[in-house]
């Protein structure tokens, strides 16, 4: 089928409009009173979701928006797609139209589904726990819960296993996060007996409940899985998720030797379990926010039968900062942009949009990657060995011109053959005075001021591909060494910025953001106070610090459940010191935080629950369906 679609807009001289069609851009032709049509082969399909935007110096500068729907047809006329709310701060819509309402304000509690705790789960948080945090999340008046990374991150069943930000899979859920029962494992004595012992413990005992799951998980398989495969339900899913799930189920089986259709089985019964509670969750006001791991793991299934997007020869990590002295190893490869950008970045738009179908929200893991990131070679295990990437290096004669020795100042760009950048961590030692200043002048250019522009127009490719995929509202980490070019970017997309106490930016914190008492890489509220007072942090205090948070401007105040519980000395842990959930210096830290009571126990917590609630009122973030 052939048609003409054409569309009236304005354009300043060097703008351009295409029209988006599956993901590809087709530019269009401009005639007289700014009218900008192309003819073009199409189909039912792609008329079900397009959009257009607006082009400059091979950009998109502006994107509608609403995305369109279409009958078939030989001429399609449309007009473009203005937010049509007076005082929008957004440039596009969300899936969850509260965050796009003027003025809106909303609160909400992060934590990560295995630190969740109830009386029918097996040792660790799972999807259906999810339930009695959204019913106290919405009577208090809050609106979003936030979530770690839910990616499958199973490898052998070890505690390296626990760490959610190396994923096996950009796709597939975690299969320790499915609900044993409604996976047709029967509740007989032994699977009490398990549980009961499992859910004594304070923490999680990840290998221990790992072992327990599959097995029980394998038996349910043999029992079930041929009438449960043979259902229209599972072709259905099976169909409209086969692009990753044929490989990960492949790369699943292949690993431990189970059929193929045993993994996608399990994803099956994920999916069903997590959307109940997507849907629940929505019916009641309330929206989760996911969180999109930077990297994928080089022994995932995407690394293995996708090669070309990734850099195999390094691993992405951090430079020295607030978290780490040595800065950070992640273990994952870096990506190869320009193989992804080959094919209008195909991966991250289905990534997202898989994403998209849990989540109204989500937290871009160290968004610096999308501008640069921090690369070290493969076999250095510390992030002072690292390089940024991409980056205008110095090339050997630049560095004689200076009168500078390579030794112990510079590194080689592996990416750049002949090439160098400074250390992050340089040994002066021995220099002249002359030739330290030199040094530090040419260090504080590299890090700070050569790369500005680079690594600006490198997001800019980027970031608005990848929002126009989806309807979630963006919220960045933009923590750490973060380049100047980062908050205008962020902006102009705009992507919620992240503010915490402490963690001064050099600006008021701006509307478009979200603010946090601290995070699961730090300290809680009450170890934080403790290092610095010498002693625990009163309820009162604690409720002071949120106040304070509540009180500001950033769009959302979201807060890790250790902080909220601060506030209540019978609901709080005893000992703060268990409260933290990851230690990021420590590249073997065991991921096994849980609550210390069952959610349940949320529902007869009156007094909490109406203190959290006049807090939200207070500061005009209280969203409530009524």
């Amino acid at each position: 089928m052939t048609t003409t679609f054409s569309i009236t807009y304005l354009t300043r001289w060097g703008e351009s409009l295409c029209i988006v069609l599956k993901d590809k851009k087709i530019p269009m032709r401009w005639s007289e009173g700014g009218v900008w049509s192309v003819t073009v082969r199409t189909s039912a399909a792609a008329l079900s979701d397009y959009y257009y935007v607006v082009m400059e110096g091979g950009l998109v500068r502006r994107s509608e928006w609403k995305h369109h729907t279409s009958e078939p047809a030989e001429l399609i006329e449309d007009r473009w797609n203005d937010c049509p709310y007076e005082g929008c701060r957004f440039t596009r819509s969300h899936s969850a139209a509260l965050f796009d309402r003027p003025g809106f304000r909303g609160a909400g509690t992060a934590v990560p589904v295995f630190s969740l705790r109830t009386a029918e789960d097996f040792g660790i948080g799972e999807f259906r726990d999810l339930r009695p945090l959204v019913d106290w999340a919405a009577a208090t008046g809050q609106s979003v819960i936030q979530l770690l990374p839910v990616n499958d991150t199973t490898r052998k069943g070890e505690w390296k296993d626990s760490y959610p930000y190396s994923p096996v899979s950009a796709f597939a859920l975690h299969p320790l996060y499915i609900r044993l029962q409604e996976a047709g494992v029967t509740e007989d004595e032994e699977f009490l007996r398990l549980r009961d012992s499992f859910n004594a413990k304070a923490e999680i005992d990840y290998p221990k409940v790992y072992k327990a799951k599959f097995a029980l998980l394998r038996k349910s398989f043999t029992e079930n899985g041929e009438k449960d495969i043979a259902s229209a339900a599972f072709r259905r899913f099976c169909k409209a998720n086969a692009a990753w799930l044929d490989e990960y189920a492949a790369f699943s089986a292949g690993r431990d030797g189970d059929s193929p259709d045993f993994w996608r089985w399990i994803q099956w019964h994920l999916d069903r379990q997590f959307s109940d509670e997507v849907r629940y969750a929505r019916s009641r006001g309330v929206y989760f926010k996911g969180d999109l791991p930077i990297g994928v793991s080089a022994d995932s299934a995407d690394a293995r039968f996708h090669p070309e997007l990734f850099n195999l020869d390094s691993t992405a990590g951090a430079p020295p900062d607030f978290f780490s002295a040595d800065g950070q190893n992640w273990g994952f490869p870096t990506y190869n942009w320009e193989a992804m950008a080959a094919d209008g970045y195909a991966w991250w738009k289905a990534r997202l949009r898989k994403m998209s179908e849990y989540f109204d929200a989500f937290r871009i893991d160290h968004i610096l990657g999308f501008f640069r990131i921090w690369e070290i070679p493969a076999g250095c295990s510390s992030g002072k060995a690292g390089h940024f990437n991409p980056a205008i290096p110095y090339t050997a004669a630049e560095i004689a011109a200076s009168g500078l020795p390579v030794e112990g100042l510079f590194l080689p760009d592996p990416r750049n053959e002949g090439c160098f950048q400074p250390c992050i961590a340089p040994d002066t030692e021995g220099l002249s005075q002359e030739q330290k200043e030199r040094f530090g002048a040419l260090y504080d250019d590299f890090f700070f001021h050569r790369n500005e522009a680079l690594w600006q127009r490198n997001a800019e490719h980027k970031l608005p591909e990848l929002l126009d995929a989806t309807g979630m509202l963006a919220c960045g980490e933009d923590l750490g060494m973060v380049p100047h070019c980062v908050e205008g970017v962020m902006a102009h997309e705009c992507i919620l910025s992240l503010e915490m106490p402490g963690m001064d930016k050099g600006r008021p914190w701006p509307e478009l953001a979200v603010c946090a008492t601290s995070s699961h890489d730090m300290q809680t509220l009450r170890m934080e106070f403790a290092s610095r007072e010498g002693r625990d942090m009163e309820p009162w205090e604690a409720k002071r610090m949120l106040q304070g948070c509540l009180s500001a401007s950033p769009m959302l105040a979201i807060f890790p459940i250790q902080d909220w519980l601060a506030i209540d000395a019978t609901l709080r842990r005893k000992n703060y010191g268990e409260e933290r959930i990851n230690e990021p210096a420590d590249p073997r830290h065991k991921w096994r935080y849980r609550l210390h009571f069952n959610l349940e126990a949320l529902s007869n917590a009156g007094g909490f629950t109406a203190e959290v609630e006049g807090m939200l009122k207070d500061s005009s973030r209280f969203n409530k369906i009524q």
